[in-house]
């Protein structure tokens, strides 16, 4: 069940960043920008080389590193995946976002040597830099993560001091 679970949430996941970065690509010109709420939120296309923050944009080697993380991270997920138990719904379903994540990036990396961000928030004149459904499901997957494995430790934590043996 556990496999159903992770590749019905990656899937999704997947083809969600996808259609909505092809209707971005094939809508808007590059940089330009809807707004949807007056000094929150707007939908700005733009094309990212780097990493968070445009981190390694300028970096001759980018494409090639970012394809080996991408990569290596992917199967670490599944590694995790099958190594973990039935049960764990919750990390299941963390994994596949983190893991639907990073292949959108990496689909846009493959194709474009960049990837095509539009999700724009700030205040007013503030801005965090322009991210995509990609990120924003690698981010809900790791904290969704963090928290489970507090989760987690905390139960075990509790059965270790609740057990006759303590």
């Amino acid at each position: 069940m556990k496999y159903v679970l992770f590749t019905g949430i990656a899937l999704a996941g997947l083809v969600i960043d996808q259609l909505t970065k092809l209707y971005i690509d094939g809508s808007f010109r590059l940089h330009e920008s809807v707004t949807v709420f007056e000094n929150f939120f707007h939908i700005t296309y733009v094309r990212n080389p780097g990493a968070a923050f445009g981190m390694l944009a300028d970096s001759p080697w980018r494409v090639p590193f970012f394809l080996v993380v991408a990569l290596v991270a992917s199967a670490g997920i599944l590694w995790y995946l099958h190594r973990s138990r039935e049960r764990d719904f919750w990390l299941h379903g963390a994994l596949a976002l983190i893991f639907s994540g990073a292949v959108g990036n990496l689909i846009d990396r493959v194709r474009l040597g960049e990837v095509i961000d539009f999700l724009d928030v700030h205040w007013y004149r503030y801005h965090w830099p322009a991210f995509n459904v990609a990120d924003s499901a690698i981010t809900v997957g790791v904290g969704i993560l963090i928290v489970h494995m507090w989760l987690e430790e905390k139960a075990e934590k509790n059965a270790r001091k609740d057990s006759p043996e303590a």
